[in-house]
């Protein structure tokens, strides 16, 4: 059976001149999250915007569900939720107020309404807001209330255009909370672990890039820099190797990889106008 939510064929958009989508393919399928990263203006936002059938464009097919998405598919507007970069909100409605207008757009019932947008309320944190309006919220907490009224409905689709954009990070770190990120796995940099030390021989960086998870071994100002790739014991491994061969050092640390990271390693590290 075909899960696909989301199939785009040969998309072409171009604006005058400037061709901004370039025969892009791409299949999402149920369950599945998705990222489109790239630096400013290369297509993320007109992208997003010709799949929600919001522009139009100049070749290519759009299937959401399975069915060709068209600027009446109401059935299918129904489905998805979108939270966008801009905020979308009523400034002379309350934050709960917002929310259950939104909802009301796709829920009748009016229970199940009300029970949808508590659970929104809660899910984004802003219980304790939920009589202010929106320019009484600090820029985290509108962020929020956006997220919100986006996802009150419980579609099945949700797109989410650069959520946490000019945020802070408590703010951010709560957003990103209730979003899954799986975008780390996707680059092959899971781990890295810094061990202050004089510069090894190369017996001894033969033996770390020996290791079986062990992708990448430099020295830089002090520290070996161990790049590892999967795995749940590098940093026992790797000290077990250091003892064995009666190595000194000092402090030893291990990092993860940031979203900037994943963002860097996939689009390349040169600045891009």
């Amino acid at each position: 059976m075909d899960n696909t939510v989301v199939k785009v064929e040969n998309l072409v958009k171009n604006y005058k001149e400037l061709r901004a989508v370039d025969h892009l393919n791409l299949e999402i399928r149920e369950g599945e999250i998705f990222g489109l990263l790239g630096p400013n203006g290369c297509g993320k936002t007109t992208t997003i915007s010709c799949i929600l059938s919001l522009l139009s464009f100049d070749e290519g097919r759009i299937e959401v569900f399975g069915k060709e998405m068209t600027p009446v598919s109401y059935d299918l507007k129904s489905m998805i939720g979108i939270v966008p970069q801009n905020m979308a909100v009523f400034d002379e409605l309350s934050v709960y107020e917002n929310v259950d207008c939104f909802c009301g757009m796709y829920i009748a019932d009016k229970a199940a309404r009300q029970q949808y947008v508590d659970e929104a309320l809660e899910f984004v944190g802003l219980n304790d807001f939920r009589k202010f309006r929106p320019k009484k919220l600090s820029g985290g907490l509108a962020r929020r209330l956006n997220i919100a009224c986006g996802i009150a409905h419980k579609p099945k689709l949700i797109i989410f255009d650069e959520p946490t954009v000019a945020v802070d990070p408590q703010s951010r770190n709560k957003i990103l909370e209730g979003i899954i990120d799986e975008l780390k796995r996707t680059i092959k940099n899971t781990e890295t672990i810094f061990i202050e030390m004089e510069e090894p021989g190369s017996d001894l960086t033969g033996k770390m890039k020996a290791l079986p998870n062990v992708s990448e071994v430099n020295w830089k100002a002090g520290n070996l820099i161990i790049a590892c790739a999967g795995g749940r014991h590098n940093l026992i491994d790797i000290m077990e190797i250091l003892q064995a061969e009666k190595v000194e050092f000092g402090r030893v640390w291990s990092e993860l990889p940031t979203l900037n990271d994943v963002f860097l390693t996939i689009t390349g590290k040169e600045l891009r106008d």
